[in-house]
């Protein structure tokens, strides 16, 4: 009875940036919903709105971050993570020493 009511969680999906493509462009045509696409393609409704919205971005009709400026920001987080983890090895080596040292 404890199940009743709860959906089973989804395996997450990737798709391709065709794919993706291929979505928005049912979706601007208009004859049919952003509903209606996502039912039809087993999506869920918040992804192809998001990818809608993403595209509107990326073609200026949107303000927002683009595609491109969305994965370099993304690598320069993963490398400023890094280095921040560089500098905290080199805080505690040179801890280490300067108490080897005495």
């Amino acid at each position: 009875m404890e199940s009743m009511g709860k959906k089973k969680a989804r395996p997450r999906r990737s798709f391709t940036p065709e794919f993706k493509a291929e979505i928005v462009e049912l979706c601007r045509r208009g004859d049919r919903s952003v509903g209606q696409v996502a039912k039809d393609f087993d999506l869920t409704e918040t992804a192809v709105r998001d990818w809608v919205r993403q595209a509107q971005v990326d073609a200026g009709e949107r303000d927002g971050l683009t595609s491109s400026e969305r994965e370099e920001l993304a690598a320069l987080r993963r490398e400023n993570r890094r280095l921040r983890e560089d500098v905290d090895i080199l805080k505690r080596a040179t801890a280490f020493f300067a108490t080897e040292t005495r």
